[in-house]
């Protein structure tokens, strides 16, 4: 198919120019003339642009700039994370901070309340950071007295008898726990002592209870007598465990709700136990006899049936015949001792230390 003779000519006027353009053709090409305004065009662009380029510093702020440009594209995510973090930890300290007030105001909460639970919880809290046994017993024991000051609370107020129920179930749960930690101690390591503080800290409790249950309701009164009679159990306990510390065999070694229990029968006993009280013992001097004599009696002599107490005439026999003759008796002698003469020590001879850091050689 034939290509029309008007496009033909304007596809050659069309490539003449771009030679013209990218200096491909010389400038005596007999087109010049006709596309000069053009290239005039063309060069003036040429010079702008060259004119307005920018220099290597400016390239290399522009290349610069679109680096940061990228960088900040790819920061947003990390500023996310870091924002998450910090509210995270600011949500954190907002816990913290309400548990603490919390936990203040659940100081004085009493049984039934609604702090009470909290309250418990920071008792809790405070047993588990204990790591001591003898600690962790006397702040189960110190809980347990807290009850029964609440419980005394609580019938002042007519409180209802569900909370009586609570306070006295959570005074029984710490006494049993500080009463078993609290006699394993001893029975390992003695302590006469401890047993006579928690029997004196038992009867007051169980009197303090005694004064409270009169006022309490009457659903609940069997409760207070209940949690008497363990008062009851941990006083025997306390006496038993008391009088078996002296013995080799102090427990059965089993346990039950208030834990060992005291051992049953006669008792050996050990010496060499902290609590046991050891009798004074008398020493026997030593005796010259030799070995396989009977021991010196410490009886009177056999009498001669002559009285040598006072010899103040002569002897009579005890039977019948010639008198002895009476002997003058000699006046007592004095024997003079001699003068006692003290030599005196001769003097301390002190070398120093040959060596730092060794004591002195003292002679004499």
């Amino acid at each position: 198919m034939g290509v029309p003779g008007w496009f033909a000519r304007e596809r050659a006027d069309g490539d003449r120019f771009a030679d013209l353009v990218d200096g491909t053709v010389g400038t005596e090409s007999p087109g010049d003339d006709e596309f000069a305004h053009e290239l005039a065009l063309v060069g003036g662009l040429r010079e702008l642009g060259a004119g307005g380029a920018p220099d290597a510093e400016t390239r290399q702020r522009i290349r610069d700039e679109i680096a940061g440009r990228l960088a900040e594209a790819e920061a947003p995510p990390k500023r996310r994370g870091h924002t998450v973090a910090n509210l995270a930890a600011a949500a954190v300290a907002l816990v913290l901070a309400l548990g603490g007030i919390t936990l203040l105001l659940s100081k004085d909460a009493l049984p039934g309340d609604p702090l009470y639970g909290i309250k418990r919880a920071g008792e809790s809290a405070a047993l588990g950071l204990t790591f001591d046994e003898r600690d962790k017993a006397k702040k189960h024991l110190e809980f347990a007295a807290n009850r029964v000051g609440e419980l005394d609370e609580l019938t002042r107020q007519e409180a209802p008898t569900a909370a009586y129920f609570t306070g006295l179930a959570d005074f029984e749960t710490d006494l049993r726990a500080g009463v078993s930690q609290l006699t394993a101690l001893v029975t390992d390591q003695g302590g006469q002592t401890r047993l006579t503080e928690l029997r004196t800290w038992a009867r007051q409790q169980s009197d303090r209870l005694g004064l409270q249950v009169g006022y309490a309701p009457a659903e609940a009164r069997d409760k207070f007598a209940a949690a008497r009679v363990l008062l009851d159990k941990v006083q025997a306990r306390t006496t038993d465990l008391g009088s078996r510390l002296v013995c080799y065999t102090i427990t059965t070694g089993s346990s039950d709700d208030l834990g060992a229990v005291p051992a049953a029968g006669d008792c050996v006993r050990d010496p060499g136990s902290p609590d046991a009280v050891v009798p004074p013992m008398t020493s026997t001097p030593p005796s010259s006899a030799p070995a396989g004599s009977p021991p010196p009696s410490s009886a009177a002599p056999p009498s001669s049936g002559v009285d040598t107490a006072t010899p103040t005439g002569p002897l009579v026999p005890p039977t019948g015949g010639t008198p002895p003759p009476v002997v003058a008796t000699p006046p007592p002698t004095t024997r003079t001792l001699p003068p006692t003469t003290t030599t005196p020590k001769p003097p301390l001879i002190s070398i120093p230390p040959l060596i730092p850091g060794l004591p002195p050689i003292t002679i004499g």
